[in-house]
């Protein structure tokens, strides 16, 4: 199954009773949301989005959680001054389940998509590069 099949799916609500899928499960998962990576204790996905500046990162921050209110399946969401990183995992069962896997490829999406104007933000300060490490001398 591709990203892409992931992406049209909808989650289907998990209220526990089933076991989280094992590490070589989630593994065999982790290929079709390439960028997303395994992490543990609770098992989950997560990825690191980059932009040029605070607003864009922000407007995408919204834009996942707005994703994620949609689906009715929520993220950890952390932003700040050019950088989004964004966590799922199933709270009802702490661990992985499909719906994570759905989630991590509509997040691609949305990362894919325009979503914020041009116009919005800022220039980065002199001492920052356009991927927000320091500038070398």
């Amino acid at each position: 199954m591709a990203a892409q099949d992931l992406a049209g799916r909808h989650c289907v609500p998990c209220r526990g009773g089933v076991p989280p899928m094992d590490r070589a499960m989630a593994e065999e998962h982790l290929v079709q949301v390439p960028g997303w990576s395994l992490k543990e204790d609770p098992e989950r996905i997560e990825r690191d989005f980059r932009f040029p500046d605070f607003a864009q990162a922000q407007a995408f921050a919204v834009r996942v959680g707005d994703l994620c209110e949609a689906e009715g399946h929520h993220a950890e969401i952390h932003y700040g001054w050019g950088h989004c990183s964004v966590t799922f995992w199933t709270h009802k069962i702490r661990g992985l389940h499909e719906n994570d896997f759905i989630m991590a490829a509509k997040v691609d999406g949305v990362a894919d998509a325009p979503y914020v104007d041009p116009e919005v933000g800022t220039e980065p300060p002199p001492y920052v590069h356009g991927d927000g490490h320091p500038a070398k001398a």
